[in-house]
């Protein structure tokens, strides 16, 4: 059976970052890969409400389904489907653009992986039937390029970019193998005539190619060219822990220990705190059993609809 890539473009039609993704997609078909490309903002994808009726929907072991009818559903299929995803958003202020943190936010806890796997075991249990569970393809393993795209000739104007596209893979535990920042684009008529980047669009497509072809043991390996400060996301961002000789990635939600090296500052990450990444299923059970725990049902204050009856229509 052939293995599917899926495109996912947050950029204007025939841009950057279209042309980058279609780079490597027509790598990943020269190696025998069934290719389909989506073009985000020719869809209508609706803002999250944060009703959490999905999150409800799956801690009681159903699909987590999203009440939204819209195009995320066209989204949601194709990356259901398929193998592998290269996914790339432009940032024109410091981050990827609002519809891909929208699409985002459509994926979070409705296709988290560990919520998913306690609704279909519980599910089981319950009787439902296999429509009433997660879909089944959910728990398929995958894997990832991202990309982003900024005009600013210094790098730094993309600072919270490539940390944020992790938001589209992290919650269906899609693995990241590869991924590329394009800055200085606008020295640049169009990113077809940067032979630099285009041959490195051509190697990412390579090494998704290579990673959808492997073992299950080898698929997940780190092919990028970064090797990044964080061991697990391969990002260079960190947030200093206050009081503590301590840093946090961002994207990771695992913390090491500063020192420094012959003049270099160095981060050390314990195998314990790899291994708790939220990228990794034991991260995202943290954050289930938490919620599932320690989240606040309604009836908890008697007295609410007294108490926001002074806020309704205020200053509108």
């Amino acid at each position: 059976m052939k293995k599917k890539v899926l495109g996912i473009s947050f950029g204007r039609k025939m841009s950057n970052t279209e042309v980058m993704i279609k780079t490597a997609l027509m790598e990943c078909e020269k190696s025998g890969a069934e290719i389909k490309f989506i073009r985000a903002d020719d869809l209508d994808i609706k803002n999250c409400t944060g009703c959490i009726s999905c999150v409800i929907s799956l801690l009681g072991g159903g699909n987590g389904k999203c009440h939204l009818k819209d195009d995320m559903n066209i989204i949601d299929e194709a990356l259901l489907e398929c193998d592998a995803v290269i996914v790339g958003s432009p940032t024109y202020v410091l981050s990827p653009t609002g519809n891909f943190k929208t699409v985002c936010d459509r994926l979070g806890p409705s296709h988290d992986i560990s919520f998913r796997t306690n609704a279909k075991e519980n599910g089981i249990k319950m009787g439902k039937k296999p429509n009433e569970l997660p879909d089944e393809r959910s728990f398929k393993p995958r894997v990832a390029a991202l990309i982003t795209v900024g005009g600013a000739l210094t790098q730094n104007w993309l600072s919270f970019a490539m940390p944020t596209m992790y938001e589209f893979t992290m919650s269906m535990g899609i693995d990241v193998v590869d991924k590329y920042e394009y800055f200085g684009a606008m020295a640049h008529e169009h990113v077809v005539g940067n032979k630099e980047v285009m041959e490195r669009m051509v190697r990412l497509g390579q090494n998704m190619s290579e990673a959808i072809h492997s073992n299950e043991e080898e698929m997940s390996k780190w092919r990028g060219n970064e090797e990044g400060v964080c061991p697990v996301c391969h990002c260079d961002m960190l947030t200093i822990v206050h009081n503590k000789n301590q840093v946090e990635c961002p994207v990771c939600g695992i913390s090491g220990d500063l020192s420094l090296v012959d003049g270099e500052i160095k981060v050390n990450f314990s195998e314990a705190q790899k291994k708790r990444s939220r990228l990794f299923y034991a991260g995202k059970l943290e954050h289930c059993i938490e919620i599932s725990t320690k989240a606040v049902g309604p009836g908890q204050i008697p007295n609410k609809k007294e108490l926001l009856e002074k806020y309704k229509g205020y200053g509108e």
